[in-house]
């Protein structure tokens, strides 16, 4: 056994030099949790919670924060505050920073986590978790986490018109099944709820045994066509709001100089790009900023996610981490550039790939092309670049 003096000194506390007072921010309906870190108090994390939207008592607990560093180093410290994206959105994070203080949105899925079968996940392990990512961001460590760019309270606003109009016409979906549903279990089929005399139609349906149909049944039907009426009518309105918006839509500060013309113009004067398609391409994907094509496919989730180790080395395919209607919206349009583009730089480089593979691997390709296509017209609104071979739609 070691003598008292030989043995070796027991691991020194963490002596961390803070520039500021490091806070997390875990929310929910009825409580947050605030974990902070702070100059003069060792390594330990000083952990408080406040009620759901209590700002005030928010603003009072970070000025406590201050004046304890302050007393404990005679030096005041500025607060930087790091929460994750969520339901909560972003009138937190504009809150702090008409307060003077400096705040991050964090991607949660950004964040390193232990790869144990299970793991513990509590909100005091999370905010601790949040405090050590804003730390090592701040420090400057590449790829640490990824903070979002918080869109501004009018970019943030525009994209719910094709959102709206996206949960509209899905929900109408829902209700012409139901009706086709209904009317398949009397032996009715061919009728088609959209078409304007569907109320006169519905009067002369007969069961397939030759019956009228029952009067509980009928009206069953009549109130659901009374919602898919509705739901119509806000659709059109829907409609006329985005075209609206797209004639008067900003050129917005990267455009290329020579250009007058707002970007979703721009967007709609390709042949095979309509009005929902331009709205969406704009507000969701187009209208930011990005500082080349490799960030551009990443948002869109549409970059390649490579597996290599060792002797292995495959594509996993897509990461689908990125803006899933943007990327919905350009495989669609990826289809339709072909029917409408047939002769663009695109579209052969298309065909040519599907014949190498002998007519395979088409969903594959597809998603391909989509990424260039995001690509290209990210270069089309922005420098002016127009797609090689493209068609424009003509007056």
């Amino acid at each position: 056994m070691l003598a008292a003096n030989e043995r070796p000194e027991a691991p020194t506390a963490i002596r961390i030099d803070l520039g500021a007072i490091f806070v997390s921010l875990e929310l929910s309906r009825s409580k947050w949790l605030i974990t902070s870190l702070s100059p003069g108090g060792g390594e330990k994390m000083s952990k408080h919670a406040v009620a759901a939207d209590d700002i005030a008592g928010l603003l009072a607990l970070f000025a406590e924060l201050k004046r304890k560093a302050q007393a404990r180093t005679g030096r005041c410290f500025p607060i930087i505050v790091i929460q994750e994206a969520g339901l909560d959105g972003f009138w937190i994070h504009r809150v702090l920073q008409a307060e003077g203080i400096e705040s991050h949105v964090v991607d949660p899925a950004s964040i390193a986590t232990s790869r144990r079968r299970r793991r513990a996940k509590t909100d005091k392990i999370d905010g601790e978790t949040l405090v050590r990512a804003l730390l090592a961001y701040k420090r400057g460590e590449p790829r640490v986490c990824a903070m979002l760019r918080v869109p501004t309270p009018e970019e943030e606003d525009r994209r719910r018109i094709s959102r709206e109009r996206k949960a509209l016409t899905n929900e109408r979906v829902r209700h012409v099944n139901r009706i086709k549903g209904l009317l398949f279990s009397q032996g009715v089929s061919g009728y088609q709820p959209l078409r304007r005399d569907r109320r006169t139609r519905l009067e002369e349906l007969r069961t397939g045994d030759g019956r009228p149909l029952p009067a509980h049944l009928k009206m069953q039907i009549s109130r659901e066509l009374d919602r898919l009426e509705l739901l119509i009518g806000q659709i059109k309105a829907v409609e006329a709001e985005r075209d609206a918006m797209l004639a008067v839509a900003p050129v917005g500060s990267a455009h290329f100089a020579d250009c007058e013309q707002p970007a979703p113009a721009m967007l709609l004067a390709l042949k095979g790009i309509g009005p929902e398609f331009a709205v969406v391409l704009w507000s969701e994907g187009l209208s930011r900023h990005f500082d080349n094509r490799r960030q551009v496919a990443a948002y869109a989730g549409l970059a390649p996610t490579p597996w290599q180790s060792g002797s292995v080395d495959h594509d996993q395919g897509v990461s689908k981490a990125g803006n899933p209607r943007l990327r919905t919206t350009l495989i669609q349009v990826a289809w339709l550039w072909l029917r409408h583009q047939p002769h663009s730089a695109l579209s052969l480089w298309f065909k040519q790939r599907v014949k190498q593979n002998d007519g395979r691997l088409k969903k594959k390709t597809i998603v391909a092309l989509a990424r260039k296509l995001l690509v290209a017209l990210w270069k089309y609104v922005n420098a002016g670049v127009v797609v090689e071979g493209a068609v424009m739609r003509t007056a």
